[in-house]
């Protein structure tokens, strides 16, 4: 195994680790987009090294919680770690949806490390045409 080792990219790795690991009580943030794609948003996760089982979901009122989590990938005993880079932990996001989407109706895919959830909008908040009315006959009074 051939490793190049620098002190700097060691020291920054370790203090990302120890100001930020992810537990349950203090999740990290996961990095993520989102934009309309038509009549839906779209938003997307990285999460790589997690199994989609790891992936919890929830939708309260408005508010869209994404938590992960990414395990080691091994705990024999006979397994000695010889490099660790990649963050072990809960991650998590929070977003808050606008009542113009449909919550019911959210769909959720993984692929490939990263979580892609597609949220339409509500059928009350898509454009419409609206019937202008008036009068058909006019008519004089007389007095």
């Amino acid at each position: 195994m051939l490793m190049r080792t620098d002190p700097f990219r060691e020291l920054d790795r370790l203090t990302q680790q120890l100001m930020s690991p992810g537990t349950w009580s203090r999740p990290s943030a996961m990095a993520m987009d989102a934009y309309r794609e038509g009549d839906e948003y779209v938003v997307a996760f990285d999460l790589p090294g997690v199994s989609a089982e790891a992936i919890d979901i929830d939708v309260e009122r408005n508010m869209l919680t994404v938590r992960a989590e990414r395990r080691p990938v091994t705990k024999a005993d006979d397994v000695q770690m010889e490099l660790s880079e990649r963050p072990l932990g809960v991650f998590s996001r929070q977003i808050v949806l606008a009542d113009t989407l449909d919550t019911e109706h959210i769909k959720a895919d993984y692929d490939a490390g990263v979580l892609t959830l597609r949220i339409p909008i509500a059928e009350r908040a898509k454009p419409r045409k609206i019937a202008v009315g008036g009068e058909s006959s006019r008519r004089e009074i007389s007095g």
